[in-house]
């Protein structure tokens, strides 16, 4: 007779020569049988080479009983997914009940009818593999979700990457500013003990800190010399324009995004605008992103301005602590001194 499913192995643990003879005239037409005569060979054979692809196992054995093998199966990676169906003589409820709920896919009571037998080890190799189907089919399409989402994250940055450079270059300031101070606000942000996660959010979301430009009259924006009161009234608008253009979004990288653009010219005294909010009052993100704003413009070169040395751009900030800037950001900012430079190296303005 032909195997039906040669390439299924099937492992027979049982202490009983005669019962092992009885499943392999039963099941040895059909599968490959291998068999192990104690608890302790059972674990060796379904952990060492191919691992079966079900177990038939006897529960009164000499040693280690089937309930222990079926226990450290269960418990092992390798091999807990490998249905077991218990073969014994026990034939209480109470011992059927115990089997199933150490992890028994079935329970079949000696002597055994070969028809019952052969039925029971065809359905459970067959659910074995429906399952493992599912489980690949699942894991394939979560994948396939997973990169789709990855796809869509990475074009929602990309976005409001290009959006944060397209307001940098209605003004003076160049692209490469808003490159920087992102650098700059995740590095200050982790000295504050943010998470990875939280950090780069931070990043991408002061991208957009003066997205609000885009509604400032250029007479006013690119005027190069001193606002009178009155324009520099327009000027500070960018804050709430800003906050507007993002607007009120169900996406919390926007929400912050939004946050950053009202906050970043808020003053640690009380001094800035729009809301002049003082201390702790304004949003950590807008405290952190007037830091990274506020070196960046002292340390990059503009039409009405040469570009200040790292050092001097540092005292500075130090020097506001307490007055525009939070002492603790502002200290903790000048104590990055090292990784400062390598974010200024690495993104010059002929970067692009």
């Amino acid at each position: 007779m032909l195997a039906e499913d040669d390439t299924k192995t099937v492992l027979v643990v049982d202490d009983t020569p005669e019962n092992i003879d009885i499943l392999k005239g039963i099941l040895g037409p059909y599968f490959s049988v291998r068999a192990a005569t104690s608890g302790e060979t059972a674990l060796k054979a379904a952990r060492a080479g191919r691992r079966p692809d079900l177990i038939l196992l006897d529960v009164m054995m000499a040693g280690m009983d089937g309930y222990e093998v079926c226990r450290q199966l269960k418990a092992d990676e390798h091999s807990r997914h490998v249905p077991v169906i218990f073969v014994t003589a026990r034939s209480s409820p109470q011992d059927e009940a115990y089997g199933f709920s150490i992890g028994a896919a079935d329970y079949i009571i000696k002597p055994v009818s070969p028809p019952v037998v052969l039925a029971r080890v065809r359905t459970h190799l067959a659910l074995a593999d429906r399952s493992r189907h599912l489980e690949e089919l699942v894991a394939e399409r979560t994948e396939k979700l997973l990169a789709r989402s990855r796809e869509l994250e990475h074009t929602r940055l990309e976005i409001l990457r290009r959006l944060g450079r397209a307001g940098e270059y209605r003004d003076y300031e160049t692209g490469m500013h808003v490159i920087r101070l992102s650098q700059f606000a995740r590095l200050l942000a982790e000295t504050q003990g943010m998470g990875s996660i939280e950090a780069e959010q931070l990043m991408y979301a002061s991208m957009l800190h003066d997205i609000g430009k885009i509604g400032i009259p250029d007479d006013i924006l690119l005027k190069p010399g001193r606002l009178s009161a009155e324009e520099f009234a327009l000027m500070k608008t960018h804050c709430r324009i800003g906050a507007d253009i993002i607007g009120t979004q169900d996406c919390a990288l926007l929400q912050l995004a939004a946050q950053i653009a009202l906050t970043h010219h808020e003053r640690w005294d009380g001094g800035g605008y729009p809301a002049g909010l003082a201390a702790e009052h304004i949003p950590l993100a807008g405290r952190i992103t007037a830091v990274a704003d506020i070196f960046d413009a002292l340390t990059s070169k503009r039409p009405y301005k040469d570009a200040w040395p790292v050092e001097r751009a540092l005292d500075h900030i130090a020097g506001e602590a307490g007055k525009a800037l939070d002492p603790r950001l502002a200290h903790a900012f000048v104590a990055r001194k090292d990784a400062i430079c390598r974010i200024i190296e690495q993104f010059r303005e002929h970067a692009d």
